[in-house]
């Protein structure tokens, strides 16, 4: 088991493994807010190509927020895990889903501010975060992704679970997991610092970049 130091050197080791994106047109590298930004900046950086912030929304178990059942993102792109999901009623999902759309609408506002909308029409998207757990945010990135017209979309992340990376095989066009263990622990187990990142940090990585 790799322990990365923080998400930069997470970002170093998975742009390690995208050098053969280097040189490819219509590359565009998308962090997922907000963890995956920072990871994205490194590999954007590396590849020498644009970054841009994709947001979606994780829906967590009204009992234990961690466990995901689902995700929203931009363009009323809504997933389920129907597994996980059917332990609730309609009225729980209803809930979870109001407040999620309105983080989700409040990040869109702030994170884009100054950023033309998405086109990722006829291009390589390459959609990072800080790892996989579920990967039911990274399956509506994947959706949202082609719902713009990406031509290619590959998920790249520093770690992940051996389930969501299999499942995320049979809806993106490549997989990137620098690891993914199987005795998977929660992300934040591959981190020596994975604090919760703030609005500032994440613009910040963004403008650094810009």
């Amino acid at each position: 088991m790799t322990t990365y130091r923080d998400r930069e050197e997470a970002g170093r080791a998975l742009a390690d493994r995208l050098t053969a994106l280097i040189g490819e047109p219509d590359v565009i590298v998308l962090g997922l807010v907000r963890g995956g930004v920072p990871v994205a900046r490194v590999v954007a950086e590396r590849l020498g190509v644009p970054l841009d912030v994709l947001v979606v929304r994780k829906l967590g178990m009204p009992w234990t927020p961690e466990v995901a059942f689902g995700a929203l993102g931009p363009d009323d792109v809504r997933v389920l895990n129907d597994a996980v999901a059917s332990g609730l009623t309609e009225d729980d999902v209803a809930e979870v889903v109001r407040r999620e759309q309105a983080e989700l609408e409040r990040r869109e506002r702030l994170y884009r501010a100054g950023r033309p909308p998405l086109d990722l029409t006829g291009r390589t998207a390459v959609i990072v975060d800080d790892g996989l757990a579920t990967g039911a945010t990274a399956r509506a990135a994947v959706q949202v992704a082609r719902h713009l017209g990406a031509r290619r979309v590959v998920v790249a992340v520093p770690v992940g679970s051996q389930e969501a990376y299999e499942m995320l095989a049979a809806e993106a066009d490549q997989v990137v997991c620098a690891q993914h263990p199987p005795e998977f622990m929660a992300v934040s187990a591959y981190y020596e610092d994975f604090h919760e990142l703030s609005d500032s940090e994440v613009t910040e990585a963004l403008t650094a970049t810009a």
